[in-house]
């Protein structure tokens, strides 16, 4: 392996967080908050003298191609480690006392999670939070990809980071090299994040709260700057608005790439896109129907709140405007499956990826088409394409991994004594990136009460669901490691 380059990114990596430490130290100095201000400049001159003394080190290490193992091992200790670097501000400044906190807060910003230990967010100082969702905004694309995208000097085949990190079961290059791939996807994400910053400040929110909550819709991670979050607003506007570019964050990417470029006739044959407008569509009419006249005298009211949830359950985004766990059962149970499904292939979103439950759901009527016709040949086609088996084995693999992972973090969770319904959705929330569950650790609620060895758990469940199972278990195989 390339390990004196892995240490090399590694450490330019460190030096694009305090980067961003400068951003909010800058911040910091606008709100006058002098705490705040020591510990980014104290976090910066840390993340500098490591990253600047391996960068020398390092320095006439000759660029190479990674290979695919190098890869798998680059994007999980990148992840590590900027989360490690991330979490500085918050113990410094003793916003987060607690370092074991103060790692879940920043793991569950890169991750994109959204599940908090904070019991007063507005008490804390707005630089620090402008930190905390700025981790979302960066985790949203990926570290790794950032860097690839503004750091050429790497020298280094992506392909492999991309692939490792991407959030779906197959890459789709926008263009042929990978360095110009990351930076369209780049373009994208600023132009939606520019776009809705505009249009929620045209809805009465401050430059301050339009950036940090438009930081957690485009990544799809969930962290507000109030205490009850989008609610706060207390606007339809902002509600729509919101709903809307939640629902854009969690399209593939690549499929805005297409549309901006006029290729729209590939956009509407997507059957993955097919399948998750579809299911927020019904899922909104089921669980509007549910609410009006039940919770909201409204229809349209009932529409507001029902498309705002089901947006940011299927995205796996984590804002709430309202408590669900209060709505009818069979609303809950809707936003309860929901957990299950996640964005699409290629876009910000956590879960297992509707592309994965529509292989998985055609592969399952082919099965029973089989038992009928033993000797018949039944082929997946997505988006007018037959889908290759090897394709449908690794989606199964994943599929039982990814249940695997929520059972034995269940498990580990229900140590704690909490109750099932808790264990399980906190397992679900985090593995899948959601943020909130049900139960304990509701919209109403957060994750403080967990001891910390549930909090460690629960930050290595963030990560391996982040980086879809196989880029971090496959790290414990010793298959990995033989040459």
């Amino acid at each position: 392996m390339h390990y004196k380059l892995i240490i090399k990114t590694i450490a330019i990596l460190q030096l694009v967080i305090a980067f961003f430490h400068l951003v909010c130290a800058g911040v910091a100095m606008y709100y006058g908050e002098t705490e705040a201000l020591i510990s980014f400049a104290v976090s910066i001159s840390l993340l500098v003298g490591i990253g600047g003394f391996f960068m020398l080190f390092y320095k006439n290490t000759i660029p190479d191609n990674i290979s695919t193992k190098d890869g798998f091992l680059l994007v999980a200790l990148s992840w590590l480690a900027a989360s490690i670097g991330g979490s500085l501000p918050f113990y410094i400044s003793g916003a987060i006392p607690s370092y074991t906190d103060a790692f879940f807060e920043t793991i569950s910003g890169f991750s994109t999670t959204g599940a908090s230990i904070l019991t007063n967010i507005e008490g804390l100082p707005l630089s620090i939070l402008f930190w905390r969702s700025l981790t979302h905004w960066l985790g949203g694309m990926g570290i790794v990809v950032l860097a690839v995208a503004i750091l050429p000097l790497l020298g280094i085949g992506g392909m492999q980071l991309i692939k490792a990190e991407a959030p779906g079961p197959t890459v789709d290059k926008i263009t042929p090299r990978i360095a110009e791939t990351a930076k369209y996807l780049w373009y994208i994400y600023v132009g939606f994040t520019a776009a809705e910053t505009v249009l929620l400040m045209l809805g009465g929110m401050n430059l301050f709260d339009a950036l940090t909550h438009t930081f957690g819709t485009v990544a799809t991670g969930g962290f507000s700057t109030k205490n009850i979050s989008v609610s706060h607003f207390d606007s339809a506007y902002i509600d729509w608005v919101i709903t809307i570019f939640m629902i854009l964050a969690g399209v593939n990417f690549t499929l805005h790439f297409r549309l901006l470029t006029g290729r729209f006739k590939s956009v509407t044959k997507d059957s993955e896109l097919k399948a998750y407008l579809a299911i927020i569509a019904l899922t909104t009419i089921i669980i509007t129907f549910s609410l009006n006249g039940t919770v909201y005298t409204s229809l349209a009211d009932s529409l507001r709140f029902a498309a705002f949830q089901v947006a940011t359950f299927i995205t796996t985004t984590g804002f709430a405007t309202a408590n669900y766990e209060q709505w009818p059962y069979l609303a809950q149970i809707i936003l309860f499956m929901l957990m299950f499904v996640g964005g699409c292939s290629g876009s910000t979103g956590g879960g297992i990826k509707v592309i994965r439950l529509v292989t998985l759901l055609k592969q399952g009527i082919n099965e029973m088409k089989y038992l009928v016709h033993p000797r018949g040949v039944f082929l997946i086609r997505l988006s007018g394409q037959t889908v290759k088996k090897d394709i449908v084995y690794a989606v199964s693999g994943f599929f039982f991994l990814y249940i695997f992972l929520l059972l034995v973090v269940t498990m580990i969770v229900a140590t704690s004594g909490v109750d099932v319904l808790t264990s399980f959705t906190t397992s679900l929330a985090t593995v899948g990136n959601i943020g909130p569950g049900f139960g304990m650790v509701g919209p109403a609620d957060n994750y403080a009460f967990y001891p910390d060895y549930v909090k460690w758990t629960l930050s290595a469940a963030m990560i391996i669901g982040r980086l879809e199972i196989y880029t971090i278990l496959v790290l414990f195989t010793p298959t990995f490691w033989r040459r």
